[in-house]
């Protein structure tokens, strides 16, 4: 019988994702990951303890707060401090979900670890792909960077089914979680305060700097670069017409501002790059989703070394982030992802 270790958030997917591989015959050991500093876990931990037991599967708790702080957490701040906005979630599954808690159950006698992403795997050509779920809830883009050994010892037993189903069998099976709200936002951020969680792990940014136009004037005053992001529009003052940040360049303290429109970009570089399929390689056409609610856009991709290349949309997207992480599909294919580490602007500083 196969052993497999099922990620458990205390939510109602991964509660049901535990559920199906229990009933689907397989070895099922339910592992929730303290991550949070101090207690902050507690309730997500009572919540999967639980339903484990309501399911009839073992249940063991996992200590990363070490590893989350250093490899998430830190980069978290780290990146906004550059002016960069990072995405802990894609982060959090390459080094902590798929890294850390893969080689725990490796090494206790596990042959795959199970989410309840939304996302599918096709096994067949001798090689794990990396699939699109039909579901409306696909969460492929936030498993773009895993390599080909994470995919191969993953499952996603939830994979096709929609959020409604998923409250059904919560429902019938009477799980304790079944009418538990979803996660919103960054999971180790309280009220959602950037910020302020930034500066409470020692980090602080150059403080008040310009904001400046694309064409050079300085046209106001920000308060810190940590509390802005590309294609941002709300929260920067009045200027008598909409604006929206197109760029942040920390080594001036600076953020660029523009009108409708200069928060478009075609072209972008990437780096950090993560191939899962051959087919991403000197010279490739596919769809490019440049963050999770984004759509794929056809785009051109040139490889400049194995690690870096420049994307070049078929036509401009809304707000290129640096930081951010591109995905690339062929079909319902994901071949790969990247960090996004430049886009293509007006020369300006």
């Amino acid at each position: 019988m196969e052993r497999v270790f099922i990620g458990m958030s205390g939510g109602v997917d991964s509660s049901v994702a535990a559920a199906l591989l229990k009933e689907r015959g397989y070895d099922t050991v339910g592992v929730t990951l303290r991550l949070k500093p101090g207690d902050g876990a507690d309730g997500d931990i009572e919540d999967a303890q639980r339903v484990a037991r309501a399911i009839g599967i073992e249940h063991r708790v996992l200590d990363l707060r070490a590893e989350f702080k250093n490899k998430v957490m830190d980069y978290f701040s780290a990146e906004y401090l550059r002016g960069a906005t990072p995405n802990p979630c894609v982060v959090c599954n390459r080094e902590i979900k798929f890294g850390a808690m893969l080689d725990y159950a490796l090494a206790n006698g596990g042959d795959y670890i199970a989410t309840g992403h939304y996302a599918s795997l096709d096994r067949s050509g001798g090689r794990t792909k990396l699939m699109r779920s039909q579901s409306a809830k696909d969460q492929s883009y936030f498993l773009c960077m895993l390599s080909g050994f994470q995919l191969c010892h993953a499952m996603f037993p939830i994979d096709g089914m929609e959020k409604s189903a998923i409250r059904d069998i919560a429902q019938r099976l009477s799980l304790p979680v079944a009418q538990k709200k979803d996660s919103q936002e960054v999971c180790f951020i309280p009220d959602n305060d950037y910020s302020s969680f930034i500066r409470s792990r020692g980090f602080e940014d150059m403080g008040e700097g310009d904001f400046i136009d694309i064409q050079g004037n300085v046209i106001g005053r920000h308060r810190g670069i940590m509390n802005y992001t590309v294609g941002q529009r709300k929260g920067l003052g009045a200027f008598g017409r909409p604006m929206f940040v197109t760029r942040i360049v920390p080594e001036k303290n600076a953020v660029i501002l523009g009108e409708d429109g200069a928060q478009y970009a075609k072209e972008f570089a990437v780096d950090g790059i993560n191939v899962i399929s051959e087919k991403l390689s000197g010279s490739v056409d596919c769809l490019v989703k440049i963050r999770f609610r984004a759509p794929a856009a056809q785009a051109h991709i040139e490889f400049e070394s194995p690690n870096t290349a420049r994307v070049t949309f078929s036509e401009p997207q809304r707000s290129v982030t640096p930081g951010q992480f591109a995905a690339f599909y062929i079909g319902d294919e994901v071949i790969g992802g990247a960090r996004i580490a430049g886009v293509e602007t007006q020369g300006l500083l």
